[in-house]
């Protein structure tokens, strides 16, 4: 692998797992880290040029998704339930 593609592959490790982190639900959040580490791990044994580009292209492309699915999280919140006590019995 190229430096400059083992410094673009670094990058967007680092840009998927930080966006992934930002998932407000916990299982989701597990879930899209431990997606992007195992699919990583599984392809760095790849010397392809053209199959490197394809594996970048298709990871940004995740990336989109994962940045929009964070974005919606955030839009429909929901409040916590708040009960209050009114001290009488």
């Amino acid at each position: 692998m190229a430096s400059s593609s083992r410094a673009q592959v670094l990058n967007l490790y680092k840009v998927l797992l930080r966006e992934s982190q930002k998932f407000s639900s916990y299982s989701y959040r597990t879930y899209a880290i431990r997606r992007v580490r195992d699919a990583f791990r599984e392809k760095k044994s790849i010397d392809d040029f053209h199959e490197i580009q394809s594996l970048i292209y298709r990871a940004k492309e995740n990336l989109g998704i994962i940045q929009r699915q964070v974005t919606i999280g955030h839009l429909y919140t929901t409040d916590k339930l708040i009960i209050e006590s009114s001290g009488t019995q």
